[in-house]
C-alpha cells in the first residue's frame, strides 16, 4: 500500500487537486485524510444511507428475546420473524412491522460465495429454521426443569439460567452466533464487497462523473459501500461516530468487534475497522478505486479475524469452567463457540479470496462437537477441544495461546 498522509477531518467530503501529469494525479489522490467520522455530503445533503441493515439488525436482536418467551413464541411465530412479510404483525414496533426487509432473504446470499450455490443457500436458511424448531420442541418443554446429560433443560450459570437441548447446545446461541456469519459478515465481506456489486454496470463511470441514483444524493457505489457498513455500525446511536459505543450497539458483529479491545493482541481492530470503512468511502468520492479495494482486504482480515478468534476463544475457555465443576458456564461457552465456528463459512481469506473454510469442513467441526462423545457438549474431550482449536487458529494469525488469554 502506498503512504497515506492523515490530516485531521476536512469538512468537505471531496478532493480537489490540480496536476500537470498523470503521476502527479496518481500523487494528489493517494493524499486522501482518513476522516474520523463517518460523514459524507453532496451538494450539502448527506450521502451516507443503510436503513435496511438496521433494520434487519434490530429485527435479529427482537429474535433474540423470543428465543426466551416459552409462553408466546411458537416455531410459527419465530419463523415469521425470520421471514417477515411486510405488513405482518411479528415485532414491537410499526417501523419493523410496516417494514418489506426480512432476515431470511439476506442470509447466505452474497453474490461471490452463493449466486451458484443456490442449494447450501437454501439448507443454511433452513439451519436456522432448525434452531427454531429445536428450540420450541425441545426446550421449551424443559423450561423449568433441570437439565443433564441427555436432559434438556436449564442449567445456572452463576445466578443466570441457561436452556439448553440434550447435548447440552444452547439453541439460541448456535442461532445468534450463527446469523452473525451467515448474514452480517456474508453480506458486509462478500456480497457489498464484491467487486460483482460495487463495480457492477455502469458504476464505475457513474461514480467517476458523480451520476447518483435517480432521486438519491448518492451514487450506487458510494450506496453499496454503505451498506457494508450499516452491518457493522448501523445500530449506533451515533453512526456518524460509532467508536463511541462499539461492542454496546447490536449482539452481533458490533459486540464482538469491541470485545476484541478487551485482548491486547488485539487492542486497536475496531478503530482499524472503522478507519478502513472511513478512508475506503472518501476514496469512492476520490475516484481512487485502488485504495478503496485495499480498505476492503483490511475489513475482510479483521473481521474474518475475529470469528475465528472468537470460536477458539470459546473452545479454550470451556476448558477452564469445567476445571472449575461450572458446568452451565461450560456450556455456554461450548454453544458460543459452535456459533462461531458455524460462521467461520462465511468467513474469507483476503490473499485467494476463498473462504477460509469450506461448508464440509465445517459440518465436519459441528458433528465432531456434538457426536464426538456420548452426550455431546456435556462431555467433549479437551483433546477435541484443543484439536478443533488449533485447527482453526492456523487458518489465521494468531494462536490458540493468544485467543485463550
Amino acid at each position: 500500500m502506498k503512504k497515506l498522509l492523515l490530516y485531521p477531518l476536512a469538512l468537505t467530503s471531496f478532493l480537489f487537486f490540480s496536476c500537470e501529469d498523470d503521476d502527479t494525479l496518481q500523487d494528489t489522490q493517494n493524499e486522501i485524510a482518513t476522516p474520523t467520522e463517518y460523514t459524507f455530503e453532496r451538494d450539502g445533503e448527506s450521502t451516507v444511507s443503510f436503513s435496511g441493515q438496521t433494520t434487519r439488525i434490530r429485527m435479529a436482536e427482537e429474535m433474540i428475546t423470543a428465543f426466551f418467551d416459552p409462553n408466546i413464541s411458537t416455531v410459527e411465530s419465530l419463523n415469521a420473524m425470520y421471514a417477515h412479510e411486510e405488513g405482518a404483525n411479528d415485532f414491537s414496533s410499526d417501523a419493523l412491522n410496516n417494514s418489506g426487509k426480512n432476515i431470511k432473504s439476506k442470509v447466505a446470499t452474497s453474490i461471490d460465495f452463493f449466486a451458484a450455490n443456490t442449494v447450501e443457500s437454501a439448507q443454511i436458511q433452513q439451519d436456522f429454521e432448525t434452531f427454531i424448531a429445536g428450540q420450541v420442541n425441545e426446550v421449551f418443554p424443559a423450561w423449568n426443569s433441570l437439565a443433564a446429560p441427555g436432559v434438556p433443560g436449564q442449567i445456572a450459570e452463576g445466578t443466570t439460567p441457561r436452556y439448553v437441548n440434550a447435548k447440552g447446545l444452547e439453541y439460541d446461541q448456535a442461532f445468534v452466533k450463527g446469523l452473525l456469519g451467515a448474514l452480517m459478515t456474508d453480506q458486509m465481506l462478500n456480497n457489498y464487497f464484491s467487486t460483482a456489486v460495487l463495480d457492477a454496470g455502469q458504476n464505475i463511470e457513474n461514480n467517476t462523473n458523480d451520476i447518483t441514483e435517480e432521486g438519491k444524493p448518492y451514487t450506487t457505489m458510494e450506496h453499496k459501500w454503505d451498506e457494508a457498513y450499516g452491518y457493522i455500525f448501523g445500530n449506533a446511536p451515533n453512526p456518524a461516530n460509532p467508536l463511541l459505543s462499539v461492542g454496546e450497539d447490536d449482539s452481533y458483529l458490533n459486540k464482538y468487534l469491541g470485545r476484541q479491545e478487551d485482548d491486547p493482541d488485539f487492542a486497536g481492530a475496531s478503530q482499524r475497522v472503522f478507519d478502513a470503512f472511513a478512508l475506503g468511502r472518501a476514496a469512492i468520492v476520490a475516484k481512487n478505486y485502488e485504495l478503496r479495494d485495499e480498505q476492503i482486504e483490511i475489513v475482510r482480515e479483521e473481521i474474518s479475524e475475529m470469528i475465528g478468534f472468537r470460536a477458539v476463544y470459546y473452545l479454550q475457555i470451556a476448558k477452564v469452567q469445567f476445571n472449575n465443576n461450572n458446568i452451565g458456564a461450560a456450556l455456554h461457552d461450548l454453544s458460543e463457540g459452535y456459533g462461531f465456528i458455524y460462521s467461520l463459512r462465511f468467513t474469507r481469506n483476503p490473499d485467494t479470496g476463498a473462504p477460509n473454510f469450506s461448508s464440509e469442513e465445517i459440518d465436519g467441526y459441528l458433528t465432531q462437537m456434538l457426536e464426538s462423545s456420548p452426550d455431546g457438549l456435556w462431555d467433549i474431550s479437551f483433546e477435541t477441544l484443543d484439536e478443533l482449536s488449533n485447527t482453526i487458529a492456523a487458518r489465521f494469525n494468531f494462536t490458540v495461546e493468544e485467543a485463550s488469554n
